[in-house]
């Protein structure tokens, strides 16, 4: 990791431009963060796809989902894909601490309370070759931004799962991490968790992660991403 003397160097050598925009001074400017497509009602009250009416969508209403909720700030388009792809494929890891003062203020819009933070995992392969796991980098500073705890080793994955972006349809993702992760951590029983992650499509890998959460003895899981594939 790279220290704060690090950050300084690289930030004289490579100073920060505005993802949106491209003027200097920050990876976000004011002016872009006000241009982000948000990923407002109406939508489901459960699962936030979106729809007519912002109450409980038909397939909630038949299977219900493991987690209490699942919000995401922003639509996975324009600047917003930008900064996913910049904080996960492209080592930009100093992109999650401006994104997780949003996430930040997505969970205080959504009145979303929690005891324990968790990063949805990386599997073990993919973690060497990328060096972090992104999630794990947004819930370090998302935990600092709403002064709670994190637990970045709460949830494993126990098997290896293909991408889900490269996935055909829904209930192939939700195959693909069917039994895909474990929580052995003492301090998820009894505690409200917030599980966190860069983007969400179906909503699949977090209701495999709320499942393995529940079976540890979560009080209750809720979901907040940066964005959605709507």
């Amino acid at each position: 990791m790279v220290g704060r003397l690090g950050h300084a160097v690289l930030e004289f050598v490579f100073p920060s431009r505005c993802l949106g925009c491209e003027r200097s001074g920050s990876f976000l400017c004011d002016a872009c963060i006000d241009e982000l497509p948000r990923a407002g009602a109406p939508r489901c009250c459960r699962c936030w796809r979106p729809q007519a009416r912002s109450e409980l969508c038909p397939e909630c209403h038949a299977a219900p989902p493991p987690f209490e909720s699942l919000r995401s700030a922003f639509v996975y388009h324009g600047t917003v894909r930008q900064l996913v792809r910049g904080l996960k494929y492209r080592g930009m890891t100093a992109l999650a601490e401006p994104m997780a003062g949003l996430l930040a203020e997505a969970a205080l819009e959504f009145d979303m309370e929690t005891d324990l933070i968790v990063p949805v995992p990386l599997a073990a392969l993919r973690h060497r070759t990328r060096g972090y796991n992104q999630a794990s980098e947004l819930a370090k500073h998302l935990g600092r931004e709403l002064d709670a705890p994190v637990r970045p080793r709460a949830l494993e994955r126990v098997r290896h799962t293909p991408p889900q972006a490269r996935s055909a349809d829904a209930a192939q993702r939700r195959r693909n991490v069917q039994g895909a992760f474990r929580s052995e951590d003492p301090a998820v029983e009894g505690n409200r968790i917030l599980l966190v992650d860069d983007v969400t499509t179906t909503g699949a890998t977090l209701a495999a992660c709320a499942d393995a959460l529940n079976r540890a003895g979560a009080q209750s899981v809720s979901c907040l991403t940066f964005a959605t594939e709507d």
